[in-house]
């Protein structure tokens, strides 16, 4: 039986074990969100990278150069990071090179996972309907804020595990992330507006919290292969089945 383990916070990564295992990165508010409006959208790719110095090399290349941090977006850039940025007149077609605060952090401190994979609540069925189908063992690695747990992340965490029923479940941080699920999923857009980041968006004048949870949006399975993060076709993930 598989298993799946839940890590918080990228800061923790090193205690924990990804070779030969499955990494599904989680960035609800909204870099993971984004990526899978994107794709959805008819973005070709992703390419995540650590800076905004080298976000704009790639422009060169005609990317869509797309940066935020601290929640803003940086100025002289395509897009920022939210999702509502991402849509199908702009990005159909188009290559994207990304640097956001936590989400292309978290991936890039994920690398040593046999495979990695982007997860929201836009698409959270699609990638889960795959990774039962896939059998693997899971490691969800939330990215959090600055290092620090957050809490839609972590919900996101407790809803992906909760949908494999078919997985072990021997980590005490899984446990509590279910249970975070299960205490809030009857009222969840409520739950996480009291969240530090949704607190964070109010004060920036950011109204992103509906189109993060909304729900199965986009039913795509992102991948992160050979630094560039595309859509598996349907036909490769089971979904179409």
């Amino acid at each position: 039986m598989p298993s799946v383990e839940t890590i918080f916070s990228p800061a923790l990564i090193q205690h924990h074990l990804l070779d030969d295992r499955y990494a599904v990165i989680i960035d609800v508010l909204r870099a993971t969100t984004s990526i899978c409006y994107a794709l959805n959208e008819g973005a070709k790719a992703l390419t995540p990278v650590a800076t905004p110095e080298h976000c704009l090399q790639y422009r060169r290349q005609g990317y869509l150069c797309a940066a935020e941090r601290n929640g803003l977006k940086l100025e002289g850039f395509d897009m920022g990071n939210s999702p509502d940025e991402f849509r199908r007149e702009k990005v159909e077609g188009r290559e994207i090179a990304i640097t956001t605060t936590n989400g292309t952090y978290a991936l890039l401190e994920s690398q040593q996972a046999e495979r990695i994979f982007i997860g929201a609540f836009v698409n959270l069925d699609a990638l889960a309907s795959f990774l039962i189908r896939e059998n693997k063992d899971v490691v969800l690695v939330c990215a959090g804020w600055k290092n620090k747990v957050n809490l839609e992340d972590s919900l996101f965490a407790g809803a992906l595990a909760t949908c494999l029923t078919n997985f072990d479940c021997d980590c005490d941080s899984t446990l509590m992330a279910k249970e975070l699920w299960l205490a809030a999923e009857s009222n969840l857009s409520e739950v996480i507006d009291q969240s530090s980041h949704a607190q964070r968006f109010k004060k920036l004048g950011v109204d992103d919290l509906p189109l993060c949870l909304d729900m199965n949006r986009c039913p795509v399975v992102p991948e992160y292969i050979e630094n560039r993060i595309v859509s598996l076709p349907l036909q490769n993930t089971g979904i179409a089945e």
